[in-house]
């Protein structure tokens, strides 16, 4: 039976451009001008016999079936890649993973187990991008995207890896010159904050029921690892998520002075690209991932 296949240069554009969700930026990724991917988009319309975009001034937008459509051949793509680089290019093929991750995360977490991954996987290089911009806006396509949840995105799976609590913690060294017996005694010392996360000492205060509390001091950052490298070396006192400070807890910089309350937080997660959750390489990081999410959680927290 003859197949039925349309032409392969306008679905790669199509592809392209659905994925993306802007023709300007697949013209960017397939290396061709605007002007070429619509050309492509028309034949391949043509083609059908049905439209695949609505177009809206300087946007588009996917048509229910061709949403349907683009969710069935995006991992055919995926696969044809994959299969490509075994068989035809087995050394020339870059195996380089793109991670986009939030800056704290990354430095306080990601990085000191990036060593486990490459002991375990010589071969596979990783690029990792900082950034806090939601998943929808980001401007790249990255292989995996690393940030709060769980949360839905249209076009990509989602799969959490590390949970975590927030709770007070400060040097030892800190507590020797001023001591911790209750919350209130908080009264002599310096609460560090974080501007991008004004409401976590008084959500702390309130749930260890003393709201009004005043401290000797304040002191704000703009970046949430300056907040906890201030706790690390005795300036004051951070609410600190467990899982990023695990690490200082466990070798002794940090403390925690009181065992409660521990404020709830979101799961870290992973969001993959449909086209992208059958990656070989998104398959292994993404199960490293959730391994030593797995390792942070049963660390004993002092």
């Amino acid at each position: 039976m003859k197949r039925l296949l349309p032409p392969l240069n306008a679905l790669r554009a199509f592809e392209a451009a659905g994925r993306l969700g802007s023709f300007k930026e697949a013209a960017a990724e397939l290396h061709v001008t605007h002007g070429a991917v619509s050309q492509h988009v028309r034949l391949l319309e043509e083609w059908l016999r049905a439209p695949l975009f609505e177009r809206h001034n300087r946007r588009v937008v996917l048509t229910p079936a061709a949403r349907l459509y683009l969710v069935q051949i995006g991992p055919l793509f995926e696969q044809l890649s994959q299969a490509t680089a075994r068989y035809g290019f087995p050394e020339t093929v870059s195996r380089t993973l793109s991670v986009n991750a939030p800056a704290t995360f990354t430095l306080r977490w990601l990085v000191p187990r990036l060593a486990t991954l490459r002991a375990g996987h010589p071969d596979v290089d990783v690029n990792v991008e900082t950034s806090n911009e939601s998943v929808e806006s980001l401007k790249d396509v990255y292989d995996i995207v690393i940030r709060g949840g769980p949360d839905t995105f249209y076009g990509y799976s989602m799969r959490p890896f590390l949970s975590e609590e927030r709770v007070p913690v400060c040097s030892p060294a800190l507590l020797q010159r001023l001591p911790l017996r209750i919350p209130d005694d908080l009264r002599q010392h310096t609460l560090l904050h974080t501007s991008s996360l004004p409401r976590l000492w008084p959500d702390w205060l309130a749930s260890a029921k003393i709201p009004a509390l005043r401290p000797a001091a304040a002191l704000t950052f703009d970046h949430f690892y300056l907040t906890l490298q201030a706790a690390i070396d005795g300036i004051g006192i951070a609410m600190g998520p467990t899982a990023l400070v695990s690490d200082d807890l466990a070798a002794g910089r940090l403390v925690t002075p009181f065992a409660g309350p521990r404020l709830p937080s979101r799961s870290y997660c992973t969001y993959v690209p449909d086209g992208k959750s059958a990656d070989e390489l998104v398959v292994l990081f993404r199960s490293w991932l959730e391994r030593e999410g797995m390792n942070s959680r049963t660390q004993t927290i002092r």
